[in-house]
């Protein structure tokens, strides 16, 4: 659809003062009709660059002349575009079948599904040992053998963490025994220190008073008050006279 020249709406005998409506139909000079289609072809190419930019729309516009020369804006690609309006337009048309064919699948899913539980549940039971009386020979069999490859696991499983902890334990106790021998070197170094403390200086000649042992009222015991053994008589004598 094209628009007619300024010359052809000078002759047009419906042509109003200013823009008015002008009568929309082919214009019959060529010369009118190549300029105006060069000048609406512009105009529709900067309205669809305008579009695309302004709004962010996916624009394509293909315009063929008269004479068969192609003229084309895409801000993608007008091959991508095409095929996306054709997509759309399957889609559009075939909406009520698609639905219908997505409702069939879904409920062919479920089904499979109810019938995996089923299963499992089934499974679970059998391995408690329940439900088997509608179990074959070779059904029972099968059973037994799960069974035994799943205790064996599980004894494979327990002896690791019996031997971890073991391990563990023992290493616990080497480690509590280098502790105990140094407390030990720690006591009897204390003991030898306590020890030098109490020897004064000067008596090293002199025999040590061992502590004697408190009785129940935590007291001395009388002979640790007597006089040594070593004094002779004379100085017996002399302290009593004394």
């Amino acid at each position: 659809m094209v628009y007619p020249s300024d010359q052809s709406r000078e002759a047009s005998p419906q042509r109003k003062t200013g823009r008015g409506k002008i009568e929309i139909k082919r214009i019959e000079n060529t010369t009118n009709r190549q300029v105006t289609f060069c000048k609406r072809r512009n105009g529709l190419l900067k309205k669809a660059y305008e579009l695309s930019v302004l709004c962010d729309a996916e624009v394509a516009l293909v315009v063929f002349s008269s004479r068969g020369r192609l003229y084309e804006y895409a801000n993608n690609s007008v091959r991508g575009t095409i095929e996306r309006y054709k997509k759309a337009c399957a889609d559009t048309s075939n909406s009520g079948s698609v639905a219908e064919a997505n409702a069939q699948f879904y409920q062919q899913e479920a089904a499979k599904l109810r019938l995996q539980i089923l299963s499992l549940q089934n499974t679970n039971r059998n391995m408690l040992g329940e439900s088997l009386s509608s179990l074959t020979m070779k059904e029972l069999k099968s059973l037994e053998g799960r069974l035994e490859r799943g205790i064996s696991r599980i004894r494979s499983k327990k002896n690791e963490l019996l031997f971890a902890e073991i391990e563990y334990m023992q290493k616990r106790e080497i480690d509590l025994h280098n502790n105990n021998q140094l407390l030990q070197a720690k006591i009897a170094e204390n003991e030898r220190k306590q020890h030098n403390i109490n020897l004064m200086p000067g008596e090293a000649n002199c025999e040590i008073m061992h502590p004697q042992p408190f009785d129940s009222r935590n007291y001395f015991q009388v002979n640790a008050l007597q006089p040594p053994n070593e004094y002779s008589h004379q100085d017996q004598m002399a302290l009593q006279l004394g």
